[in-house]
C-alpha cells in the first residue's frame, strides 16, 4: 500500500499525496498535483526543501559528510579509481569494463582539440579577465561548432556530447590560464593521461622540458573526483533549467558555468585558494590563523 501525507488547508479540506522513499530511505512528498487538486502551490526560497527530479545518479549529506556516486561511496572510487572511471560511472550507471574505458579514454582524447579558429577568441580577452568568465564564453562558442547539439539531439548523441565537454574543457580551461600569464598556448598530448595532460598544458613551456609530479597529478584526480557530481546544486540546476528549453548543450552547461562563478558556490574555493595564499606569503605559521 503507497504511504501517503495528507494536507489540511485553512478551510477544513484535506488532500492526500504520495510519499516517497529514495534509495537511502529519505522521505519526501510529491506534490506535483497541488495546484491541479487544490489551487495552492508552495513556497520554499532557495529550493531548502524542494527535490527539483528523481536522480539515482548522486547522494549526497553534507551535515553526515556522505557522498555516494551511483551507490558507491567517494571513498571507494578516490581510493580504487580515475577520474575518467568516474565520468563513465556517472554518465552510464556503472563503472567501465577494460574495453569500455578504452573506448572512452579514447573518445575523449580525440576530442580534446579545440577548432583552430577559437584560439582567436581569447585575443579578445584582457589579461586580468576572470577564468570562469573566459571558460563561459568559450563553452559557450562551442554551439557555433556543434549546432547539431540542440533540442533531442542534445539527449540522443549524449555520448559524444559529453565527451567533447570533459575533453575540451580542460583545453579551454588551461588556454585560459596561458593567456592570463602570457605564455603561448601549449596544445593537448594524447598520449598522456587526462589530468597528466592538463598539466603539461597549464605549465609546460616551449623552451624547457616540463616533469610531471606524480603528487600533484594525484592531487588533481582526487580533486575532480570530489568535485565531479554534486546533486541539484546552484550550477547543476542552473544547467537542467536552461537545458529544459532544448537549447544547445553547450550554452546550458556555460550556463552553469556562470552559476558557479558566484561566492556563494564555486566561487567560495577561489577566496580559501587566496586565503591559503595570504597564509603562505605571511610566513607567520599557521598557528596565527587558528
Amino acid at each position: 500500500m503507497t504511504e501517503k501525507a495528507k494536507i489540511i488547508l485553512p478551510d477544513g479540506q484535506s488532500f492526500d499525496f504520495p510519499v516517497l522513499t529514495g534509495s537511502e530511505q529519505e522521505k519526501g512528498i510529491d506534490i506535483s498535483s497541488l495546484r491541479k487538486q487544490t489551487g495552492y502551490i508552495t513556497l520554499d526560497p532557495g529550493f531548502v526543501n524542494t527535490g527539483s527530479c528523481e536522480s539515482s545518479i548522486t547522494f549526497l549529506d553534507g551535515e553526515k559528510g556522505v557522498l555516494r556516486y551511483r551507490g558507491y561511496p567517494i571513498e571507494e572510487l578516490a581510493e580504487k579509481s580515475s577520474f575518467i572511471e568516474v565520468g563513465y560511472l556517472l554518465i552510464n550507471g556503472e563503472l567501465p569494463k577494460k574495453d569500455q574505458l578504452e573506448n572512452f579514454t579514447n573518445r575523449i582524447s580525440l576530442h580534446s582539440m579545440i577548432h583552430e579558429d577559437m584560439r582567436h577568441f581569447f585575443e579578445g580577452f584582457s589579461q586580468n579577465s576572470h577564468p570562469m568568465v573566459i571558460l563561459s564564453a568559450m563553452i559557450s562558442s562551442l554551439s557555433a561548432y556543434y549546432a547539431e547539439a540542440s533540442g533531442k539531439a542534445s539527449i540522443e548523441n549524449l555520448e559524444i556530447n559529453s565527451a567533447r565537454l570533459i575533453a575540451k574543457i580542460s583545453t579551454i580551461a588551461a588556454f585560459s590560464y596561458k593567456k592570463s600569464v602570457g605564455q603561448p598556448f601549449v596544445y593537448p598530448r594524447d598520449e598522456l593521461p587526462y589530468c597528466a595532460k592538463f598539466l603539461n598544458m597549464m605549465f609546460s613551456v616551449p623552451a624547457e622540458s616540463y616533469e610531471l609530479d606524480p603528487v600533484i597529478e594525484q592531487s588533481l584526480e582526487l580533486l575532480l573526483i570530489l568535485h565531479a557530481d554534486h546533486e541539484q546544486n546552484c550550477s547543476a540546476s542552473t544547467v537542467r533549467v536552461v537545458g529544459s528549453s532544448m537549447a544547445n548543450v553547450y550554452a546550458s552547461v556555460a550556463s552553469g558555468i556562470l552559476a558557479l562563478w558566484g561566492p556563494l558556490h564555486g566561487g567560495a574555493n577561489q577566496q580559501v585558494v587566496e586565503m591559503l595564499q595570504q597564509i603562505h606569503e605571511d610566513k607567520a605559521g599557521i598557528s596565527k590563523y587558528i
